[in-house]
């Protein structure tokens, strides 16, 4: 016996499949009020984001702008956004107030050494850390988090009486030092962080291949804790060429950086206004000019997918 077949229902030809009731009151109803909620959102923060970016560019502007106004629009109460007429002259006074050549050169010096000492230093530091285990480690690791939390103008006095003693107050060399030590805690943890993401595989695989320890730091390591570098030299940079209390502390006026020299120099004070903010400008470009060479290189997750499988 034949079992009995289901009937099936037949359909009109050109009759359009029935719509789904939930889709249908969706699309009636009009835009979705979570995107309506989101898209405002997303405009209030940009304002708000906006509004946040002219509030701290406008200082920046301000001082642009001033050093390239003659005295006569500096001095007066209206302010004028754009120079009438602008000059130079205000930066002519600058270059040749005294010192400002010396100090430049010092700023250079002391910047460069400092930050390469540190980032020699730090890295080593880092790799043992990251990559080693030995007794204190931890503790290691401990003190180089309490170093950052002790303000550093408080231990200027014993800084400079230990200077002293050693012969390197009124010096470079003293403030490279200084400057080194001020930027290495901040190094360590940093690149200790970006040598942990580097795998261990890498470094096994290597040296299974053949390598040296020494190899392995150098063709595996290294290269790929080069954003970490960049990002460490950009920290120690703004922070050893913007300070000049420590500098201004330990050393003569011969032998300031170019941010003491803006700071204290008699000759740009008071109401010389354009010289000064010129002055400001000049000793602003520097950072300006290293951050755009090496703005490319600031990237991470460069070590993402080195280990596939």
């Amino acid at each position: 016996m034949a079992a009995p077949t289901q009937r099936m229902r037949p359909v009109a030809a050109g009759r359009p499949a029935p719509a789904n009731p939930r889709r249908h009151r969706h699309l009636g109803s009009g835009t979705d009020p979570h995107v309506g909620r989101s898209r405002a959102g997303t405009l209030v923060a940009n304002l708000a984001g906006l509004v946040f970016a002219v509030v701290m560019a406008f200082p920046v502007y301000w001082a642009v702008n001033t050093a390239f106004k003659p005295v006569n629009e500096v001095e007066t109460f209206t302010p004028q956004f754009v120079p009438r007429h602008p000059t130079l002259a205000n930066f002519a006074s600058a270059l040749n107030a005294p010192n400002f050549l010396i100090d430049l050169r010092n700023s250079l010096i002391v910047t460069l050494c400092a930050v390469a000492f540190g980032l020699v230093i730090g890295f080593l530091g880092a790799l043992a850390i990251a990559r080693f285990r030995f007794y204190g480690r931890r503790a290691l690791i401990l003190v180089i988090l309490i170093v950052q939390m002790i303000p550093f103008l408080s231990l200027l006095i014993p800084l400079y009486l230990t200077l002293n003693s050693l012969g390197l107050t009124d010096s470079l060399t003293g403030v490279i030092v200084v400057y080194m030590v001020l930027v290495l805690p901040y190094t360590v943890w940093m690149l200790r962080g970006f040598i942990i993401g580097v795998p261990r595989e890498l470094d096994e695989a290597a040296m299974v291949d053949g390598c040296t320890r020494w190899q392995t730091f150098y063709r595996i390591i290294l290269p790929l804790t080069g954003p970490g570098l960049v990002a460490a030299s950009i920290y120690g940079f703004i922070q050893t060429w913007n300070e000049f209390i420590i500098i201004n502390t330990l050393n003569d006026s011969d032998k300031w950086n170019l941010m003491a020299w803006l700071a204290s120099n008699q000759t740009l004070r008071g109401t010389t206004w354009g010289p000064l903010m010129a002055g400001a400008t000049l000793a602003s470009l520097p950072v300006v000019v290293f951050f755009l060479i090496i703005q490319r290189n600031v990237a991470t997750g460069l070590t993402a997918g080195a280990v596939k499988g």
